[in-house]
């Protein structure tokens, strides 16, 4: 789950970490009202969406007055925003934030998160902040660190050593930046979080080591863990069809192809995507109906799936295992019955129960094209969407 940028940095204050002072509001009036008690020669005003590049978009903004901050403030307030991480239909801005301007000497890039590959967490530092750090990475690799350390209580100071050395800085900054890792570390492992980025993290003409920006997100699983963080989910920066679909407790991500897929097993929906992509076709979403799926569930997944108007057809691909073959065939009878399906619907079925759940498709007189692997599911449903 993600959250906003001043979620974030109410969050690394609680934690010890420096901000700028700031203030938020849904409107401009009481923008305006609270902007007034910010001791400042100058205001930053940005707009509060998920997605990064806001400054490039026109989402951020350098304020010299209240009276100013009004004007900007109102065109900025339900603005379309398009960034290279919105996609061309960009987020609508329903929330702004102002904070203090800072007197910025440096600029560093900081990040921690979890290092599925060697099961620790993972801090990435670099001296070249307030840029994408995917280019940093493509174009200076040598200016990114990555620590990788091991999951104690705290963590160590040769371990903090290691994550700001390159931001080359004097003794007492040394200092302010060690607290600030220990300070992120603390709250990454007891909030359950899976990303911390701070860029540009900064230092400023009087020597203070601040956090400019914020970006956090928290594991989805462990939220039952952390009902205050689940307070702060904005549902607005979600997709509708993903609001939905967690409902139903379904892991679904849409994505821009024409293929809808149901499947059972995180692996197994990574498989059938790229199989998809192989045979000259794209999925239009993953989904995941875990493996222990009820006969509701499979039926909220299909309503799900056709929910999306970009869906030409759609794949089922199941192995059972704990899930049942025929509690998944039946799922899929009734929703096609409910929802009058009109799609081409191709099924492949394997594993435990699976010629009851062959029998009960085959009975139902609906129109499914059956397949008895997924390469042959594969090639059958792209064959459909492409007209052969």
């Amino acid at each position: 789950m993600n959250i906003h940028e001043h979620q974030a940095k109410e969050i690394l204050k609680k934690y010890g970490a420096a901000v700028p002072d700031g203030v938020f509001s849904h409107s401009v009036e009481e923008l305006l009202e609270k902007a007034k008690l910010l001791k400042t020669e100058k205001l930053v005003l940005k707009a509060q969406i998920h997605a990064g590049g806001r400054g490039k978009a026109g989402g951020i903004k350098i304020i010299n007055t209240i009276e100013e901050l009004g004007v900007e403030a109102k065109e900025m307030l339900g603005k379309n925003l398009i960034t290279h991480q919105t996609g061309p239909q960009g987020r609508k801005v329903k929330r702004l934030y102002v904070e203090s301007s800072s007197k910025i000497d440096k600029e560093f890039y900081l990040s921690c998160l979890v290092d599925r590959a060697s099961s620790k967490i993972a801090f990435i530092s670099s001296d070249q902040g307030g840029m994408d750090i995917e280019e940093v990475a493509k174009n200076k690799p040598k200016k990114i660190i990555t620590t990788n350390v091991n999951l104690e209580k705290k963590i160590s100071d040769e371990d903090c050593k290691k994550i700001i050395e390159i931001f080359n800085l004097n003794l007492d900054a040394k200092k302010q930046a060690a607290n600030l890792i220990k300070s992120i570390y603390k709250m990454f492992v007891e909030l359950d979080a899976n990303l911390v980025e701070i860029n540009p993290l900064i230092l400023t003409k009087e020597n203070k080591i601040i956090c400019l920006d914020a970006k956090m997100s928290f594991d989805d699983n462990a939220l039952f863990r952390h009902p205050e963080i689940l307070k702060l989910r904005d549902f607005n920066e979600e997709e509708k069809i993903e609001i939905e679909a967690s409902k139903h407790d379904l892991s679904y991500i849409k994505l821009d192809g024409s293929i809808g897929c149901m499947v059972n097993g995180a692996g197994l929906a990574m498989a059938t995507m790229d199989i998809i992509k192989l045979k000259g076709s794209s999925p239009a979403n993953f989904l995941d109906v875990g493996g222990g799926a009820s006969k509701e569930k499979v039926k909220g997944a299909f309503q799900i799936i056709i929910s999306d108007k970009d869906v030409e057809a759609i794949l089922v691909n199941i192995f059972g295992g704990i899930m049942r073959c025929d509690i998944i065939a039946e799922g899929i009878v009734e929703a096609a019955k409910e929802i009058n399906l009109n799609k081409p619907l191709v099924v492949r079925l394997e594993g435990t129960n699976v010629e009851e759940g062959k029998k009960i498709l085959h009975e139902s007189k609906l129109d499914i094209i059956a397949a008895s692997d997924l390469e042959e599911a594969a090639e059958k449903i792209v064959r459909v969407v492409e007209g052969n």
